[in-house]
C-alpha cells in the first residue's frame, strides 16, 4: 500500500484517516493531524544526528566524536539483531515500512543510547568549572536530551508504528548499551587514543585527540586567533619593508 492510501489504524476501525509521509521519508502521519504531523518531524532526529556526526567527523576528526559515532552503529546493528531474533510483527503492518518487525523500538534504542552517552559524555570527559552554576548548560543539554527522547519515543507509540512494550524495551536496551559502550571507549580505548593519533595512518587523516584538554572549544578558539594575529603581523611586516 503506498503512503496516501486509506488505512485504519488499530482503535480507530469507526474513523478512516488519511495517512501522508513527511516529504522525502517513508514516516507517515494523519492527513491534517498538526500533532502526529510535528511528531513525524520527531521521528528523523536520529537521521539528522548521524548527518551531524557525519560532518563532525569530517571537518574536525575527533576520536571521541568518532567513538560516539561507533557506538550508535553498533547499537543500530544490535537493534537489527534483536528484531530477526524477538521477530514480533508492529501493531501496524498495512503501511509502507522499513521493517516488519518492530520489537524492540530501533528509533527509542537509537535515542535513549545517544542521552545516556551524551551525559556522561558531558559530566565525565568535558572540563569541570569551579561551581555547578557553570555547569548549568550540562545539565540543560542532559535533559533536553532526554526530554526529546521521550517526545521520539511517544511519537512512535502515536504514529502506530510500535506499542508501548516494544518503545519500552527500546529504551531500556538503548540505555544500557549506552552505559556499556562509555565504559569501554572511557576505559579501554581512550587510553590507545594518543598512539591513534600519532601513528602514520592518523597523522595522514589528521585525526585528533583532545582527551587531555579541558576545553575544546576555547582551546581552538584561541588557537586560531592566535595563529591569525601572527600572521597579520607577518603580513604587516612585509609590506613595510
Amino acid at each position: 500500500m503506498m503512503a496516501g492510501d486509506d488505512v485504519v489504524p488499530p482503535g480507530h476501525d469507526d474513523v478512516v484517516k488519511q495517512w501522508v509521509a513527511v516529504s522525502l521519508t517513508h514516516v507517515e502521519y494523519p492527513k491534517g493531524d498538526l500533532i502526529g504531523q510535528g511528531l513525524a518531524w520527531f521521528s528523523l532526529l536520529p537521521f539528522c544526528i548521524i548527518v551531524a556526526f557525519i560532518t563532525l567527523i569530517i571537518f574536525r576528526r575527533d576520536l571521541h566524536t568518532m567513538c560516539f559515532l561507533t557506538g550508535l552503529l553498533l547499537d543500530e546493528a544490535v537493534n537489527w539483531v534483536l528484531k530477526h531474533v524477538i521477530r514480533e510483527q508492529r501493531p501496524i503492518t498495512e503501511r509502507v515500512l522499513y521493517t516488519e518487525y518492530g520489537m524492540p523500538s530501533s528509533h527509542a534504542q537509537f535515542m535513549w543510547f545517544f542521552s545516556i552517552y551524551l551525559t556522561f559524555f558531558l559530566f565525565i570527559r568535558v572540563y569541570t568549572n569551579y561551581t555547578w552554576v557553570d555547569d548549568l548548560w550540562k545539565y540543560a543539554v542532559s535533559l533536553g536530551s532526554f526530554i526529546i527522547s521521550i517526545i521520539v519515543c511517544y511519537s512512535r507509540i502515536y504514529l502506530g508504528y510500535h506499542t508501548i512494550s516494544q518503545v519500552f524495551w527500546g529504551a531500556a536496551s538503548g540505555f544500557v548499551l549506552g552505559v556499556c559502550w562509555f565504559g569501554v571507549v572511557q576505559l579501554l580505548l581512550t587510553p590507545l587514543f594518543p598512539h591513534i593519533a600519532s601513528c602514520h595512518l592518523g597523522e595522514f587523516f589528521m585525526v585528533r585527540d583532545s582527551t587531555l584538554i579541558p576545553h575544546v572549544l576555547w582551546f581552538e578558539y584561541t588557537s586560531s586567533r592566535t595563529e591569525a594575529r601572527s600572521r597579520q603581523r607577518k603580513m604587516t611586516a612585509r609590506k613595510s619593508q
